[in-house]
């Protein structure tokens, strides 16, 4: 039989011996969805073809990279469909601007503009704004950032 000196020694071995458990941490998913809907459900082919943000429609998915996209046309999906790192927007859709700054946020569909042949989102419009005063070093802050900042 163990002595209270003897119990109270081993637990605390035992205890020191463990790993510690740390919460997880949630990590970012890559691609900034809506309710599992890439870029709140826009077209990102649109951006490219019309020139303009263009609510996409159920009738016309595609799940790419953990999100489901989705489009104004069978056409527009096929295009996607065949190459969707020419259309997904850059950083996964979040936010150009933070990003670039070391972080997360998520984007609204009028905040966005092409790049070498690139597409950019922002959190809003002032932020964009923000953002289009030093784009390149922007977009090269953004891209040593990334992916690391959705950990």
């Amino acid at each position: 039989m163990l002595t209270k000196r003897q119990f109270l020694i081993g637990t605390a071995t035992a205890l020191a011996a463990a790993p510690l458990a740390a919460p997880a941490l949630a990590a970012e998913p890559p691609v900034f969805s809506d309710r599992g809907a890439a870029i709140r459900g826009y077209d990102p082919v649109a951006y490219f073809t019309l020139g303009e943000p263009t609510e996409g429609s159920d009738a016309f998915t595609h799940d790419w990279n953990g999100a489901t996209w989705r489009f104004a046309s069978d056409a527009h999906r096929a295009a996607f469909a065949a190459d969707p790192v020419a259309y997904a927007p850059q950083f996964g859709g979040y936010c150009a601007w933070a990003v670039a700054e070391g972080y997360t946020a998520s984007t609204i569909p009028e905040a966005w503009r092409i790049v070498d042949g690139k597409l950019y989102m922002n959190f809003s419009r002032r932020v964009q704004r923000r953002w289009e005063r030093d784009i390149p070093g922007n977009i090269a802050r953004g891209n040593a950032n990334w992916p690391q900042v959705l950990a």
